[in-house]
């Protein structure tokens, strides 16, 4: 299974490197493609593409959905004290990481406009995530949205700025 997971990313890592395209020109033409192409075609969200990977999530992000994603770039993992995205990558890790990743995303597809309207929102982890503006920023719990509303042909990615976990059970 880990060479599988390893393949697997070796090939997401490879086709990132090949695409390498700006993220504006690819979210400018990311409507006709799944959440997880658009995501990958970005090239910033590595990271992001190899946990999905890990956690089996691919298959289920490029279902119809609408999904609404808040995605947190290869920096925001940055963020997370050293050795817990290698951690969190394990096999023995995939609820745990599975969990955090499916907290990343909420049912439906949620624009901008709609996600300032409200105060929480239930993701697809089940747990709820908090929603308000903080000098002219929407936030998601302490995340802020960088870049909003990239359109996807299953739904709508949220750029944020750090990794959002979801609360101990």
């Amino acid at each position: 299974m880990r060479s599988k997971v390893t393949g697997i990313a070796s090939v997401a890592a490879v086709v990132l490197t090949v695409v390498g395209l700006a993220i504006g020109s690819t979210f400018a033409r990311a409507s006709n493609q799944d959440i997880v192409d658009t995501a990958v075609g970005a090239g910033q969200f590595k990271t992001l593409a190899a946990a999905l990977t890990a956690a089996d999530l691919i298959e289920t992000l490029q279902g119809p959905g609408p999904f609404t994603v808040f995605a947190p770039t290869d920096e925001a993992f940055a963020k997370l004290p050293a050795g817990t995205v290698e951690n969190l990558l394990k096999p023995e890790n995939k609820a745990k990481l599975t969990a955090i990743l499916t907290y990343h995303v909420v049912p439906g597809a949620v624009k901008a406009e709609q996600v300032t309207k409200l105060s929480e929102a239930k993701t697809i982890n089940g747990a709820m995530v908090k929603v308000s503006t903080e000098g002219g920023k929407v936030m998601i719990n302490d995340a802020a949205v960088v870049k909003a509303d990239i359109a996807a042909s299953n739904g709508v990615i949220h750029v944020v700025d750090k990794v959002i976990l979801p609360p101990v059970r």
